[in-house]
């Protein structure tokens, strides 16, 4: 039997802070080589794209992929499928669209943990979307975090976002109008829209501040300027060789040299102590993002036994 899971039974069994724990877990399974990971894949059409991504979690007995199809003009579903490594079946297909939204902020509450000043404080988050909801939480769940505030290119939407989530978190939250007030004075900088060209100047940044770039997991999507990833004197990927499929924030000085694709840090390297997150209180530290298949595994099997434990989704009778 295969445990079916909707995307109510997700939110209601993958807590933020839960996330943070799973996903830095399985970045530093990865780096210590008890867990590979795949990078994305896609095969598109004119109806469409599909996204595959896959991953190993020796640990944890699974082996799994996740699969999402972005259909043009009707949205994108995604689903992430789990196999028992011991007995060789299927044990789960679980809607992902809130798991990856929460993984994918899990992952840059992690590197906040590693690479944010202890004392930061105010956050500038610019964007305004679902995802963005996710990389504002998982913040909020390593850093005392006071006042953030908020722009995107819809005041209405940056409205809405407040609302929903400034009694929630317990921190004062303003709309801001203009990206580089948001930016100014603040501790770190979230970045996940789908701009193509970038939304984050370096004429901006300020010694000290991190930055979350998560948005830009296509080469010819942009969050940040030259002078932006110039500026930053430390940064980190989560996957090397995903960076070199994704990065269009990377690319331009990869292009010239500036850049050495093989030379990058990992987040699961600065886990591990093995490379350092921030070398001083002054570095512009910037990890960019782009999701990566072990994060759904570790969250995926969470809510799997989460599931089982409390009775919760439907059995399938596929796999026996």
């Amino acid at each position: 039997m295969i445990r079916y899971l909707k995307e109510k039974d997700v939110e209601h069994l993958l807590p933020m802070a839960n996330a943070v724990e799973l996903v830095e877990e399985s970045l530093k399974a990865r780096a210590e080589g008890r867990a590979s990971d795949v990078p994305r894949v896609r095969a598109r059409m004119p109806a469409g794209t599909l996204h595959m991504m896959e991953a190993t979690a020796g640990d944890l007995n699974v082996i799994g992929y996740k699969a999402y199809f972005s259909a043009t003009g009707k949205g994108t579903r995604f689903y992430v499928h789990l196999f028992d490594t011991e007995s060789g079946k299927p044990t789960a297909i679980i809607e992902a669209s809130h798991l990856g939204m929460v993984r994918t902020g899990a992952a840059s509450g992690v590197a906040t943990r590693h690479m944010a000043r202890e004392d930061a404080a105010i956050v500038a988050t610019l964007g305004a979307g679902k995802q963005a909801i996710g990389q504002l939480e998982a913040v909020c769940a390593v850093r005392k975090i006071r006042e953030v505030r908020v722009w995107s290119r819809n005041p209405e939407r940056s409205q809405q976002f407040c609302a929903a989530l400034e009694k929630k978190l317990g921190v004062t939250m303003k709309v801001i109008t203009d990206p580089a007030e948001a930016v100014r004075g603040a501790d770190i900088i979230n970045v996940i829209t789908k701009a193509s060209t970038p939304v984050l100047l370096g004429a901006w940044l300020t010694a000290g501040q991190h930055i979350n770039a998560a948005g830009s997991n296509s080469l010819a999507r942009r969050e940040l300027d030259e002078a932006a990833v110039r500026r930053s004197t430390r940064i980190v990927v989560d996957s090397r060789n995903t960076a070199r499929n994704e990065c269009g924030d990377l690319l331009p000085l990869a292009e010239t040299g500036l850049i050495d694709w093989d030379a990058l840090p990992e987040l699961g390297e600065v886990i591990t102590g093995r490379l350092p997150g921030r070398r001083s209180k002054d570095d512009i530290t910037l990890y960019e993002s782009h999701g990566m298949a072990v994060q759904d595994l570790y969250t995926g099997k969470f809510v799997l036994d989460a599931a089982l434990k409390n009775n919760i989704g439907i059995d399938l009778p596929v796999g026996d």
